[in-house]
């Protein structure tokens, strides 16, 4: 059966699912996905899993199986490593018949170590030895530390996944990391034809920021064009980074481009496109990671076409308007790096609070049972 998403596919971005929870793992939906929507791979982060933990009773056997002494980081680390092998058996077949290219699941170091470069590297490691899956991605911030913990991590063979990028500049840093990394592995004799990057840029919440804005100093009529041509602008940036002799050189010994990633992909503006975020980012080497409400709505109705490196002098003219307009995209895209931190912390804190007060519920259960 060919679909939307199949097209979507074809014309080079690959459809990745935001979203995980055990129930999928185990009733044959995410299986289906796979077969059915071109799924090509998934993310995680600390609200999904806030979500999935708090909302059902599909961890309660395991989590009260767990010993007393683990702390509650520890009790999450086993839960999700859990899910997220299972994750990456189900895309094993995706990531086999794409050598490599996708199939691919994310799990994230603790939002808690964003500006810890040492305390990233050490985490991501230790996940990574856990899961012991080649599709696995270790999700690290777009910080100068995550910058730095990806050179590292990279250079050791782990795969990532650099999430909450924001600006172009941010987006530049993690590249000259991963190529980095994969020169320092490179010169140490190590192969590099296995290892594999993505660079999550979030989209639509620039829109979001921007907007509110623009609605202020009455310039309404600039909405809605910030978050497309930033994007855009990340994407030139990708493609003249992975192109010259550095990257040939690299190229050469089998090293994979590290692949724009468009994330924050759900329209938050109903006055908009319910898959905009989709529609005007598609073309070669790129990945969508699409919430199951914004999949469904691509599936029914999405356009395919070659977009991403389209109208890139009508991209300029935007931000040219936006920075006439008075909007200052650095500090936007700073200040939604900072709330974006903050977001995953307090998700993280909450799960964390919340893994604690079911442990005790499950244990006072049992003693009363």
């Amino acid at each position: 059966m060919t679909t939307r998403l199949h097209a979507l596919r074809d014309a080079g971005t690959s459809p990745w699912l935001d979203y995980i929870d055990r129930t999928m793992l185990s009733n044959g939906e995410l299986a289906r996905r796979i077969r059915d929507d071109a799924l090509m791979g998934m993310t995680s982060n600390p609200t999904i899993f806030e979500k999935a933990l708090a909302e059902g009773t599909a961890y309660d056997a395991e989590l009260a199986a767990l010993p007393a002494t683990l702390t509650s980081r520890a009790c999450f680390e086993r839960l999700a490593t859990t899910d997220v092998q299972q994750a990456c058996d189900a895309f094993a077949g995706v990531y086999a018949d794409t050598a490599g290219v996708d199939g691919y699941v994310s799990l994230e170091v603790g939002p808690d170590l964003a500006h810890d470069a040492a305390g990233t590297i050490a985490e991501a490691r230790q996940l990574w030895a856990a899961v012991n899956r080649p599709n696995l991605m270790i999700k690290v911030p777009g910080t100068e530390a995550g910058a730095e913990a990806t050179r590292t991590l990279i250079a050791d063979g782990i795969n990532v996944n650099v999430t909450l990028l924001f600006s172009v500049e941010a987006h530049a840093r993690v590249i000259a990391a991963y190529l980095d990394g994969l020169e320092a592995r490179a010169a140490a004799g190590d192969a590099i034809d296995h290892v594999a990057s993505v660079a999550s840029f979030f989209v639509s919440r620039v829109d979001s920021s921007v907007d509110a804005a623009l609605a202020k100093s009455g310039h309404a009529e600039l909405q809605g064009r910030a978050a497309i041509a930033n994007a855009k602008k990340a994407y030139a940036l990708f493609a003249e980074r992975f192109s010259g002799a550095r990257w040939d050189a690299l190229s050469a010994r089998g090293a994979r481009v590290q692949r724009p990633l468009w994330a924050s992909t759900s329209t938050k503006n109903p006055a908009y496109r319910d898959v905009i975020y989709v529609e005007a980012l598609i073309g070669p080497d790129t990945v969508n990671t699409l919430p199951p409400a914004t999949l469904e709505a691509f599936r029914d109705h999405g356009e395919t076409a070659r977009t991403v490196d389209a109208d890139l002098d009508a991209a300029s003219a935007d931000l040219a308007a936006l920075a006439a307009a008075g909007i200052d995209l650095d500090a936007v895209t700073a200040q939604l790096l900072a709330d974006g931190l903050a977001s995953f912390a307090k998700s993280f804190e909450t799960l964390l609070a919340g893994l604690e007060a079911k442990r005790a519920q499950l244990a006072t259960a049992e003693a009363t049972a």
